[in-house]
């Protein structure tokens, strides 16, 4: 039995800066994830994109800002369980937690966070025609290596974020990089979608707007990418890899049944202090919803913030939520 204060249900990067906002408060963690590694979908799915919203950090990639977290929790000694599944929650008769993973492990603590970002996803698969034939063939769902894409001709199709971004991105990596999109305005955000007009029209990316991918061909590896305009006309462009970009479908799993409030695959609560209408059960990161919800990292780590100072009273109920403290080395002494 591993026992703790708090149990972080996901080790992405909103779970992973709760546990330094607890480690301030003297109140310890562990956390658990699915995947094999910290880092959730940064460390997953694009290790290598660089991430524009991060205070202090003009850019920074993906798995910079997973390692940088890591070192800045370090001094509070959290301990993880990678590799397995949460699977059941059982309250005790002192209103404590046992939380028990598909492999046995079992862990007492007296508050539960969920950070599981959008809990087990996968990819949102578009309807084009023989798109599953060629999945590691020239299609993939995400782009985990950058250099692979080297000198290759890379069509994306999406209008969000992360069709933006890899646009920008693979415009000095790939020989020819085209962006699909069926409308003719961006859902990311502004600042990129300028960049990626710009990138068009100084030549260095082609971009096709009010069109969709319908069908995509090959001997045995990805060749051509049909393209079908608003006004039904068919284009076809050579292409080594395609990479469709329509974000992740959300599964909560097992915590769908844990009774807590849920809206479209999300977890409702309380913007005060991010609980959940579970008591002692807390959400934070994308997996949790409200009036006003953006899901962006740093979001989630005010979120995390305020979580922490409201769980303390669960933590350290003989004790008032006021220290002072200076640091040594950079540790916070209390």
């Amino acid at each position: 039995m591993i026992t703790t204060d708090i149990c972080i249900i996901g080790a992405g990067p909103v779970g992973l800066f709760a546990v330094f906002e607890a480690g301030l408060l003297k109140m310890r963690c562990h956390l658990i994830d699915a995947l094999p590694q910290v880092g959730g979908q940064l460390s997953e799915i694009y290790p290598h994109k660089p991430i524009y919203d991060i205070p202090g950090y003009p850019a920074i990639n993906a798995q910079d800002l997973v390692d940088n977290l890591m070192e800045q929790i370090e001094p509070f000694h959290p301990t993880f369980t990678l590799g397995e599944r949460v699977d059941a929650l059982e309250r005790q008769p002192d209103e404590s937690f046992i939380i028990t993973t598909n492999e046995g492990t079992a862990v007492h603590c007296q508050v539960v966070v969920i950070a599981g970002g959008l809990g087990c996803f996968e990819p949102r698969k578009p309807e084009i025609e023989n798109l599953e034939q060629f999945e590691g063939k020239g299609v993939a769902y995400m782009v985990k290596n950058p250099e692979q894409l080297r000198d290759r001709r890379v069509v994306l199709a999406g209008g969000g974020d992360s069709a933006l971004d890899w646009t920008i991105f693979l415009a000095n990596v790939a020989r020819e990089v085209t962006l699909v999109h069926r409308s003719d305005t961006f859902r990311g955000a502004p600042d990129s979608a300028e960049k990626v007009f710009e990138l068009a029209q100084q030549g260095k990316i082609n971009l096709v707007l009010q069109s969709t991918i319908t069908s995509i061909n090959g001997n045995g590896h990805l060749q051509e990418v049909n393209i079908t305009a608003k006004d039904k006309t068919v284009r076809t462009l050579e292409a080594d890899n395609l990479i469709p970009l329509f974000g992740l479908t959300p599964k909560l799993g097992p915590i769908a049944d844990w009774g807590l409030s849920i809206d479209k695959s999300a977890i409702n609560v309380d913007t005060t202090d991010y609980s959940t209408n579970v008591e002692r059960i807390y959400a934070i990161g994308d997996i949790n919803t409200y009036p006003g919800k953006l899901k962006l990292i740093l979001c989630g780590f005010h979120e995390a913030a305020l979580m922490c100072q409201s769980a303390f009273k669960y933590v350290h109920p003989e004790q008032k939520l006021s220290f002072k403290y200076t640091t040594v080395n950079g540790v916070p002494a209390f």
